[in-house]
Parts: structure tokens; C-alpha cells; sequence
């Protein structure tokens, strides 16, 4: 079963100050839950063709500009048909004002109308930047998400495994946390996952011995965030004699959460282990990998050159 997510059209309507013209009668109970915004240009001129009534609708100057040169009684007509399709709300940009005959049908089929003082271009390209992030697909895993030298890892493993301890060294040197226990996950582009904590979770940890404590108040506000994109994905595990890793590193490895494929490497730990600077490295490997070099890479390169080298 596919999940439907939605914002609460009050909830863009604080976030962008918009000022409410008209207030339909379940304005606190209307849900957005799409992504995309339309400036409703041939549905002005009567083309309803394919037109998506669930998106938010946005009205500029040259809408606006078209609508003056039209009949009182054209323009009742263009609203009264444009209405009857329940949108979520019309908004009007650049602190236009409507035409009596917009409010009047907007009251009529009980419309919310807003008007915005940002630009056309801006408000449309606003909202459905937000909306993609409040839409997202998502899920939440059991880990812990870091920031480190600007890499948002996620570092899963068993319980009381340590990923909590590693955490707080690692704000120790300086980087960030974003999630203890409980990461949310949302694809916010094809090709891109961001991390967060819950609301409830945020800026906590738990360490066993010691109970919950609150990274924000303890180390300060610089020490935390509230999201972060994945960039790797590290799995810890007990260290079994036997078992063989990978050493090198040549082989990339990669785990799929939401249908993108985000680079994975698996560590195992021992006690006296340093997790703190193991993930330190992983990370600006990482971004030196990302960046086009390969330190395993170089390194096979280098031995088979000196192998054949000694061979002549």
C-alpha cells in the first residue's frame, strides 16, 4: 500500500505569511498532497483539458493583466467554472488585488484565497521546494546520522553495539549530530535521501549507564542539526575471526533505502577500537571518491607497475 503524505495548507500559509482574502469553512482541515504548483493560464481561456485540480493555484500579473481586459460577466464565469474543480486554494501574488467577481465565486463554491507579496516566479518556485520536502517519500531506520567534514553518515548496527558513544566523540570533535535511535529518511530527489530526527527525538541521546542526555544544551546549538543529506552509510558489526573484509577497498558497495542507491561500507569493531576517527576517515574518503580520486585505486595501480617493473 502506497502512503499518501500532505501539509496542512495553514501550516503554508504561516510559513510564507500569506494573507488570508477568504477562509473556506474547513480551511484548517484542507491537506496538500501535491507536490506541484500551476499558474492556471488556458483555464482562463477555458481549456480544462488535463488540468490537475489538486495542486495549489497561482494567479500573477499577467493572469491578472488578461482578467482586466475581460467582461464582469466573463470573468464570474471563468471563476465559477475554475472553482468548481474544489482546488485547495488560489493564491494571488505580488500583493495583487482580486476581482470582486474571483471572491464572489470563491465564496460561492467555499475556496480559500490567499494573496502573497513575493513575486510570481518566487512563490511558485518557494512552494514547490517545500512541498517537495513535506511530501517526500520516507522511512525511518534504527541508527545514528552525523554530520562529519560536511558528509551526512548514517551509522547503523545492532543495539549497544556503541554507535551512541561514537556519536558523542565525534561532537567532542566537532562535528554534528542530526539523529540518535530513530532517523527519518526522505528521497527528496531521485538520486538524493536527506536525515532527520524526530520532532520528539530531536537533539537527544541515549547512553546506557548514563540515560538520556540533551547534546544541544550540553555541548551547545553548534553541535547539532536538524536534517542532513545521507552521503554514506555505515554498517557496524561485531568483529568474528574467519570472517574476511575488505581491505582494500576496491569494491564499491551500495545499500538501497527508497530506490536510491547510497554508498555503503561495513566496519568491524573490537574492543579498543577508535570508532570516532575510523569514521572520521570513512567520510573524507568518501568525498575524495566523490570528488574523482581513489586512493585503492592509485594503490593497485602503483603495485602492478612495480611488479612489472621488477619482472624486466
Amino acid at each position: 500500500m502506497v502512503h499518501i503524505y500532505s501539509v496542512a495548507l495553514s501550516k503554508l500559509v504561516e510559513e510564507f505569511n500569506m494573507i488570508p482574502l477568504f477562509k473556506a469553512t474547513d480551511f484548517d482541515k484542507i491537506r496538500v498532497t501535491v507536490e506541484d504548483v500551476s499558474r492556471p493560464g488556458l483555464q482562463l481561456a477555458g481549456f480544462f483539458d488535463h488540468f490537475e485540480p489538486m495542486r495549489l493555484q497561482v494567479l500573477g500579473i499577467v493572469e491578472t493583466t488578461y482578467l482586466q481586459k475581460l467582461s464582469s460577466e466573463q470573468r464570474a464565469i471563468i471563476f465559477d467554472h475554475l472553482f468548481s474543480y474544489k482546488i485547495p486554494a488560489l493564491i494571488i501574488a505580488r500583493n495583487l488585488e482580486p476581482s470582486p467577481e474571483c471572491l464572489e465565486m470563491a465564496k460561492k463554491h467555499n475556496i480559500t484565497v490567499l494573496r502573497s507579496q513575493e513575486t510570481t516566479s518566487y512563490i511558485v518556485s518557494s512552494l514547490i521546494t517545500s512541498l517537495k520536502a513535506y511530501l517526500a517519500p520516507r522511512i525511518t531506520r534504527h541508527g545514528v546520522l552525523v554530520e562529519i567534514y560536511g558528509e551526512g553518515i548514517l551509522i547503523l548496527g545492532d543495539s549497544g553495539i556503541g554507535k551512541s558513544e561514537a556519536a558523542v566523540e565525534l561532537v567532542k570533535r566537532g562535528h554534528r549530530l542530526i539523529a540518535d535511535d530513530a532517523v527519518e529518511i526522505k528521497r527528496i530527489s531521485p538520486s538524493e535521501l536527506e536525515g532527520g530526527a524526530p520532532e520528539v527525538l530531536r537533539h537527544y541521546v541515549e547512553m546506557r549507564g548514563i540515560g538520556v542526555i540533551n547534546m544541544a544544551k550540553l555541548f551547545g546549538m553548534g553541535a547539532v542539526r536538524d536534517s542532513a543529506r545521507i552521503d554514506l552509510i555505515i554498517n557496524i558489526v561485531p568483529w568474528q575471526d574467519g570472517e574476511v573484509y575488505d581491505r582494500l577497498g576496491l569494491e564499491n558497495k551500495y545499500m538501497d533505502i527508497l530506490g536510491v542507491k547510497v554508498p555503503s561500507i561495513t566496519i568491524p569493531v573490537t574492543p579498543g577500537r577508535n570508532l570516532a576517527v575510523i569514521f572520521e576517515v570513512a567520510a573524507m574518503n568518501n568525498r575524495q571518491k566523490r570528488m574523482g580520486y581513489n586512493a585503492a585505486v592509485e594503490f593497485t595501480d602503483q603495485l602492478s607497475k612495480f611488479f612489472d617493473h621488477s619482472q624486466e
